[in-house]
């Protein structure tokens, strides 16, 4: 008994070292700040330190490295910001020791305010150099006089309760959706988890907000893709903002699940939103400082509004992308795109190729074999295949033992170089721990890759958002041979009964399903705002020429545009964000260009 106590009293006296730690750093970085003293910030950080900036500094996501060019960045806008009053931020995930790209750190969550705001941050000081910073990220969470109308400041329900000879709640709802005597300050396309997460961010801020969204029911974005569709990474890391899922729910969402939440979220956040509404047109009125959007229903009206901001939640890419394939308008079968695809049980007895090795091309691959299609997968490129589990939720280790609005923050810490480098260590233990099934796909012909110098698919999805396989079960059929695998090299082109290879044999199919992807952002962005703009915001997604993300997330170079997207993680966290920038234009906080 006396050994335990005395551990416990020892594990507690680390703890509370290590929050001495930072808690010393704080008060240092907050005096260096207030002395406007560039070497006396430079000398918190660690030569080759990184910072990374959401707002509080420079109304944008800005990433700096070393310390000489954090400082000056940092002293340049310390007299408009005025951020001050660093701290250890109570109820948070306590200081503790740990490591992050390779290094050993002392990681900490803070609290500080600036002149128009309140934030939370990140600190990872080095385990052997306790007075530098490796990693600082310092982000706004509310703007003062405009925090979010939640908890004690959610409303109080006078406008509608007990309204006697007046309307109730349900009349004023259906009446503001309709738009009748105002117009939206925002205007989101798109109601997947990206558009519903800023609606509901931007309406807890009194942010007026209309979603349209091309499908007929709010969820149908998942629910109308393929039947066996699930996700492939952990339910309690994919809540929206608000409201997290039920703690019953299974590990792995399926699509349905998923689509039905997305209504019933909408519902309880009182998102404004339109179904079988598509937005088909934009133009800019700069001197009025309003788009003129044109929006179609499915009955072919029109209407058009004139929002302050547009957002595209459609997605990170675009329409499908249908490739011109030899001979493919010459086959006599069936050809499908995979957003085409819902379930295989109609293709029984058949037989099909599916083009592409992504994860839906495996996907559907393994849902018409499991129906009793003959299948055959066609690689076009090298892909990266890894298990959802273990190797899939390795990725996502940041937030083991941490709520989630903790790690949230802490995974937003981490700037370019730091993220290759989390992701190259964290690639090299699932190549270990995947090995024998790789060497498996290997041995049938499967062309294999670990990812831009060993970064993995998680470097993938950041620079082109596809080359990789989750996988759940498919690749074990193809290393069995139950699903046939082909390389793109050995087809001459397509026949009328199925494929012509290139050694004279005729690969007969009754369906091809296109695994070929989509088409960029931009072709969307110039189909429905006009070359110009499409040319003057430039690409959307990728890292840009700082390191983040090109035009997500933050303002882009055409005023009132914005993009959202990615990761149900990606939009919970970063709605808050683009909320915020909306928001301060909007109350003046944030000059218009």
């Amino acid at each position: 008994m006396e050994v335990v106590r005395n551990q416990s009293m020892f594990e507690k006296t680390v703890v509370q070292s290590e929050s001495e730690l930072i808690a010393q750093w704080l008060s240092n970085f907050d005096a260096a700040l207030e002395s406007a003293s560039r070497a006396a910030v430079a000398s918190l950080f660690a030569s080759d330190g990184h910072w990374r900036d959401l707002l509080a500094y420079t109304w944008s996501i800005t990433p700096c490295a070393g310390a000489e060019e954090i400082a000056a960045l940092m002293i340049a806008k310390q007299g408009a910001v005025k951020a001050r009053a660093f701290a250890i931020a109570e109820g948070r995930t306590p200081p503790r020791r740990i490591q992050r790209a390779g290094v050993d750190v002392i990681e900490g969550i803070f609290k500080f305010e600036t002149n128009v705001g309140r934030g939370f941050g990140v600190v990872r000081l080095l385990a052997a150099e306790p007075s530098k910073a490796f990693q600082l990220m310092t982000g706004l969470h509310e703007l003062k006089g405009f925090e979010e109308a939640i908890g004690k400041r959610a409303p109080t329900g006078e406008a509608f309760s007990r309204n006697f000879g007046g309307t109730n709640w349900k009349e004023q709802r259906s009446a503001k959706l309709t738009y009748a005597d105002r117009e939206p300050v925002v205007l989101i396309a798109g109601g997947g988890q990206a558009g519903l997460s800023l609606a509901a961010t931007l309406g807890r801020i009194g942010v007026d907000t209309l979603v349209v969204d091309k499908f007929e029911r709010v969820g149908d974005c998942w629910r109308q893709r393929y039947h066996s569709l699930a996700l492939h990474n952990d339910t309690r890391l994919n809540h929206l903002p608000y409201m997290p899922f039920p703690e019953s729910w299974p590990t792995y969402l399926p699509k349905d699940m998923l689509a039905d939440w997305f209504e019933a979220y909408a519902w309880a956040m009182e998102i404004n939103f339109w179904t079988g509404t598509g937005l088909v047109s934009g133009t800019y009125d700069a001197s009025a400082g309003k788009w003129n959007a044109v929006v179609r229903n499915v009955d072919g009206t029109e209407r058009t509004l004139h929002p302050k901001h547009l957002v595209f939640a459609n997605g990170l890419v675009g329409s499908p992308h249908i490739p011109e394939l030899p001979g493919l308008k010459d086959f006599n079968g069936d050809v499908l795109h995979t957003t085409d695809f819902t379930n295989g049980a109609e293709w029984r007895g058949k037989k099909a190729l599916v083009l592409g090795t992504g994860t839906s091309g495996h996907d559907v691959a393994q849902d018409l074999h499991c129906n009793g299609c003959e299948t055959t997968i066609v690689q076009r490129g090298s892909t990266t295949v890894l298990s959802i589990d273990p190797s899939a939720k390795l990725i996502y280790g940041i937030y083991n033992g941490v709520p989630v609005a903790d790690g949230d923050l802490l995974t937003s810490t981490n700037t370019k170089p730091v993220i290759k480098k989390n992701l190259q260590l964290l690639t090299k233990r699932m190549l270990e721990i995947d090995r024998k099934t790789i060497d498996g796909l290997v041995a049938r012909g499967f062309k294999f890759d670990d990812g831009e110098d060993g970064a993995g698919h998680q470097w993938k999805t950041r620079t082109r958002y596809g080359g990789y396989y989750l996988d759940a079960g498919c690749s074990q059929l193809i290393i069995d041979g139950d699903i046939g695998l082909l390389q793109n090299d050995q087809i001459e082109r397509f026949v009328d009964d199925g494929a012509l290879l290139k050694d004279g044999s005729v690969k007969r199919v009754d369906l091809i399903i296109l695994a070929t992807g989509f088409v960029s952002q931009e072709v969307v962005v110039a189909r429905l705002l006009g070359d110009e703009v499409a040319k003057k915001v430039g690409p959307v997604w990728g890292f840009g020429a700082d390191g983040e993300m090109s035009n997500m997330w933050k303002r882009t170079p055409q005023e009132g545009l914005w993009f959202v997207g990615g990761s149900f993680t990606n939009c919970r966290t970063y709605s808050r964000y683009v909320a915020m920038q909306i928001k301060a234009i909007e109350e003046g906080l944030l000059p218009r260009r």
